[in-house]
């Protein structure tokens, strides 16, 4: 009789399992990114964007651009293109940054108006996603479930951004502008909760540099 508890509550033990697996598995791409916008402070990591153009109704590889990324909720980010320009997108809180170390030249706009519908700020910004998009769940592909976000505002620079979850992190991007255009971005190495310097994200204007402020 003992015995026949222990194997009916062992089975209990793996049934419970294999249901919370599966709950988990089954984790639908917006919940998996909302878990992870409450859940993730900071992260950094590495990413891969190629922008696709359409040639005779066909798509076809155009320009691919990498580089490195950090964050820190809300509205703080290092996204740094290494490859094949050296260009730095970087926002402090309160200022969004474009540093063009070829020209050497800096942009420097009013960072809530630049960011509020954007990639940037469905993934660095506040938690507060409702405000800004509209999201829905589109399937899976290849092992990874998808969001569409389309944003709230008419002036945004993208009519949709789709955004891939797997195993509570994104790791991709499908940014479709207001022109139709496509641009893939690829997200690896993603490391969640580093620990940042106090001034991480603070710009300081390189030494001779040109100053816009559109």
């Amino acid at each position: 009789m003992k015995t026949l508890q222990k194997q009916a509550s062992f089975s209990a033990l793996v049934l419970s399992a294999m249901l919370a697996f599966s709950s988990a598995a089954q984790a639908s791409a917006i919940e998996q990114f909302k878990s992870f916008v409450v859940n993730t402070k900071t992260a950094k990591g590495e990413f891969l964007q190629v922008q696709m153009k359409m040639v005779n109704g066909a798509a076809k590889t155009g320009k691919t651009s990498s580089g490195t990324f950090k964050f820190a909720r809300p509205g703080k980010f290092i996204w740094t293109y290494i490859k094949p320009y050296d260009q730095v997108l970087q926002a402090d809180g309160d200022k969004l940054y474009l540093y063009d170390k070829d020209l050497n030249q800096v942009t420097i706009k009013t960072l809530g108006n630049a960011i509020a519908s954007s990639p940037a700020a469905i993934l660095f910004g506040s938690v507060d996603l409702d405000k800004n998009f509209i999201m829905k769940d589109v399937g899976i592909k290849q092992g990874v479930e998808w969001l569409e976000a389309i944003p709230k505002t008419k002036d945004s620079q993208f009519d949709t951004i789709g955004i891939g979850m797997k195993d509570g992190v994104p790791v991709g991007m499908e940014l479709r502008d207001s022109f139709g255009q496509l641009s893939l971005v690829t997200l690896k190495n993603f490391e969640k909760n580093p620990t940042f310097a106090a001034d991480q994200f603070k710009f300081v204007v390189p030494q001779g540099a040109d100053v816009l402020r559109p």
